[in-house]
């Protein structure tokens, strides 16, 4: 492998813990998100007074009622995506990190996601799964960016690669195999991770990960999309379907076309 320390510091961090954390590749890119959600936000509640990039976000359970949040949520996500400049602005923040580890030709899902996650709220929980388990590829990885400090509770848990032995005895067993049983098993062993806004954490969704109801007193905001090389086998998620080319090269368009003449 002709990797420099760093990129063997890097890979190995993700392969032993799943997961890396590290501070965002562009700032400007993540604050350019971060003031769209605002003015986002403040136009739904139609108040621009409510416009405090430090205040709002972490309070917005003040604003918002667990009853009114999917359809808050939703209007924000269809606002977001809509933005032309959106999910290059979102790249720019993990770029460095993906290329090092999936690689420089890459598919990125057609639209990010949002969770937000109130405090006491148990309408926003994400129980136990790894993502391969409905049918996404093992070679995705998922980049998820954190709008406020999230810790703790208001964060989100993972279970290590060599805690993974503990996953195949339970389902070996001829017991409920339900997620808050599943949870109940690994719970001592995963790990909470403390991502702060202006870092952001590249992980590994074919590894068990998932919330838990928020018991601190702020809200979580959190953004996520999955990213994968163009030339890895796909799951259930197909490339044009789910996946659109971000990244493709010169050399590969080239071959794409050379390949496509010859067999006319």
């Amino acid at each position: 492998m002709f990797f420099t320390d760093y990129e063997k510091e890097i890979s190995n961090e993700y392969l032993k813990n799943g997961y890396i954390i590290r501070p965002a590749d562009d700032m400007n890119a993540l604050h350019e998100i971060k003031r769209e959600f605002i003015s986002t936000i403040s136009d739904i509640l139609g108040d621009r007074s409510l416009a405090d990039p430090e205040n709002l976000l972490n309070n917005i359970h003040t604003h918002i009622s667990p009853s009114e949040l999917n359809s808050f949520r939703m209007e924000i996500i269809q606002s977001i995506n809509s933005r032309k400049d959106f999910r290059e602005l979102y790249f720019k923040t993990v770029r460095n990190y993906l290329e090092l580890l999936v690689g420089n030709e890459l598919v990125m899902q057609n639209r990010v996601n949002l969770s937000i996650q109130l405090p006491g709220d148990d309408s926003s929980l994400l129980p136990v799964h790894a993502d391969t388990w409905s049918g996404d590829s093992p070679f995705e990885a998922v980049a998820w960016i954190p709008l406020v400090d999230c810790f703790k509770t208001k964060s989100m848990y993972i279970l290590a690669p060599d805690k993974l032995k503990k996953i195949e005895q339970f389902f070996l067993k001829k017991e409920n195999k339900s997620s808050s049983s599943l949870y109940q098993k690994i719970k001592g062993d995963v790990t909470w991770l403390d991502v702060k806004f202006g870092e952001v954490l590249i992980f590994n969704q074919s590894l068990p990960h998932g919330n838990i109801i928020n018991v601190e007193s702020e809200t979580r905001w959190t953004m996520n999309c999955r990213f994968k090389s163009i030339y890895t086998p796909y799951g259930d998620k197909k490339i044009g379907e789910f996946f659109e080319p971000i990244t493709l090269r010169a050399a590969s368009k080239a071959g794409m076309t050379s390949h496509l003449l010859k067999n006319q």
